[in-house]
C-alpha cells in the first residue's frame, strides 16, 4: 500500500534516534490506522516502542541498540504537545553542572499532558502543573531556580556557589533579571543577587 510505504520511505530516510509520533503521519491516515502500522513496524525491528504512540528509530552500536538522549525525548514530546516543559529535582541540578550524579528519574513540570515514560532503566515522569511555575521568562534562570530548590538552602556548599557564579557570569546580563527572581524564593533571590553583585565587582 502505497500509504505504508511512505512511512516507511520518511522513516528510512531520518536519521537514528529520531522520535516518531503518530500525529506524524496525520497527512496519511487516520490514527488508528497509522498506529497499527508503528506498531507492525516496531514487530519487525525498523522502530522501537519507547510509549504508547511513541516510537524511535533505533540507534545500533557494536554495544547494543542505544535510547535517543531524555532530553531530546523531553523536547521532541514538548513540541509535539505544543507545551512548556521544565527540568526540576536532579534533573535540573544535572543539567547545569551542579550535581555530576545522572538522575535515574527524571521529573520535568509541564503545560501539557502529566505522563510517565520508561527510557530503559530511567523514568521520565511529566507533572502537569498550574502556569505560573512558567513565570520566569528567561529559561536558563527556570533551571536554575529549581535546582537551587532541588539542593536547599541548608545543603547549599561553596563548591554549588561557584558552579552558579560560572553560570551567571556566562549568562548574563539577562534582560528580565529582576523580574524573574521575584517569583523565586527568598534565600534562593537573595543568593543569585549577591552572587551576581560578586561579578559585577
Amino acid at each position: 500500500m502505497r500509504i505504508i510505504d511512505d512511512i516507511e520511505q520518511q522513516i528510512q530516510q531520518s536519521e537514528a534516534g529520531t522520535l516518531f509520533f503518530v500525529s506524524d503521519f496525520a497527512k496519511t491516515g487516520n490514527d488508528v490506522f497509522i498506529s497499527r502500522v508503528l506498531s507492525e513496524f516496531a514487530d519487525k525491528g525498523l522502530l522501537c516502542r519507547l510509549a504508547k504512540g511513541v516510537y524511535y528509530k533505533p540507534i545500533e552500536t557494536r554495544y547494543g541498540i542505544l535510547y535517543p538522549d531524555v532530553v531530546d525525548i523531553v523536547k521532541a514530546i514538548a513540541r509535539r504537545d505544543n507545551a512548556q516543559v521544565l527540568p526540576t529535582g536532579e534533573a535540573a541540578q544535572n543539567m547545569l553542572g551542579l550535581s555530576t550524579q545522572v538522575p535515574m528519574n527524571y521529573v520535568y513540570l509541564t503545560s501539557g499532558s502529566a505522563r510517565k515514560i520508561e527510557v530503559g532503566p530511567r523514568t521520565v515522569t511529566f507533572k502537569r502543573c498550574v502556569p505560573k511555575n512558567f513565570a520566569v521568562k528567561n529559561e536558563f534562570l527556570a533551571v536554575l531556580i529549581q535546582a537551587m530548590k532541588s539542593i536547599g538552602e541548608d545543603r547549599m556548599t561553596d563548591q554549588h556557589r561557584t558552579i552558579i557564579k560560572g553560570l551567571l557570569q556566562q549568562n548574563l546580563p539577562i534582560e528580565t533579571f529582576e523580574q524573574d527572581l521575584k517569583v523565586a524564593p527568598i534565600w534562593v533571590r537573595k543568593t543569585i543577587w549577591n552572587i551576581a553583585k560578586e561579578i559585577e565587582k
